[in-house]
């Protein structure tokens, strides 16, 4: 894998940014790792971080680039400081950068799909809760959306109470409720047919593990299908490098060897 840390200027945010950029390379001679690419441009994942994190830390704290490797696909990680992936009510346009600008850039520097079905996006924490509001604001761009121990009903008090400070900086006063913001909102309004393939997954000890028993209930109420993957654990760096390797191996790819990652099941949530 070829890796790049990248600097750009963001139109939507008024100033330079960074991401994280691991790119597919074919390779036969490095010792305990190959390099797997076609002559195609390769699928790509889009993969966000968390309230405390930046571009770097999945690079950091899982082996993210050494489990890519075997899918040939490039991982986009990008930089939003504690934005919630909003565009902010005190702060910068950063759901407008993910959502719009972001992908554009992509385009003009790399070499990666631009199909949707080669496009993807994850996350964890904040990040599971911006990978599923692109998933489900945007099904005309993913085919699949995976969160990991996510903060999936955004306007759950927890939410609030625990960070009021930088939620008010990204929401500001008013109830999220019902809004664009609000994945249980976005579940609701959408058709079926035409979402990406979903994932959730979190530890059972994790504070945040009954917001995804409220996502699944309006999931299952309208009749949409997410994969699952449940059991001990919680929030913490140990669980997500073990279930970023069942969301790579859950990836609706063309062509690839699914192997013994794969998330624990699919349910009809």
């Amino acid at each position: 894998m070829a890796l790049a840390h990248t600097y750009v200027f963001s139109e939507s945010l008024l100033m330079s940014t960074s991401l994280t950029v691991i790119l597919p390379q074919a390779t036969n001679a490095q010792i305990g790792m190959s390099g797997t690419r076609t002559a195609a441009d390769p699928p790509v994942l889009y993969l966000l971080h968390g309230l405390s994190d930046d571009d770097t830390i999945w690079l950091r704290r899982t082996s993210i680039e050494r489990y890519a490797a075997d899918y040939g696909i490039a991982v986009v990680m990008p930089r939003v400081e504690r934005s919630f992936y909003q565009d902010m009510a005190h702060g910068e346009r950063y759901w407008t950068y993910v959502s719009e600008e972001l992908p554009a850039i992509v385009q003009q520097l790399f070499r990666v799909s631009s199909r949707r079905e080669d496009t993807f996006v994850a996350g964890l924490s904040m990040g599971g809760y911006g990978a599923m509001r692109l998933g489900l604001a945007r099904p005309d761009r993913f085919a699949a959306a995976a969160s990991l121990s996510g903060a999936l009903d955004i306007a759950h008090p927890f939410v609030r109470d625990a960070r009021e400070d930088f939620y008010t900086n990204a929401f500001g006063e008013a109830d999220v409720q019902g809004t664009g913001a609000d994945l249980l909102h976005l579940l609701r309004e959408a058709d079926p047919a035409a979402l990406p393939a979903l994932m959730v997954a979190c530890g059972t000890e994790d504070d945040l593990w009954p917001m995804q028993e409220s996502f699944l209930a309006v999931a299952a109420e309208r009749g949409i299908d997410v994969t699952t993957s449940f059991g001990p654990g919680q929030h913490e760096w140990g669980y997500w490098d073990a279930r970023i390797q069942d969301v790579l191996a859950w990836l609706p790819l063309a062509g690839a060897d699914r192997g013994p990652g794969t998330a624990s099941g699919t349910a009809s949530a």
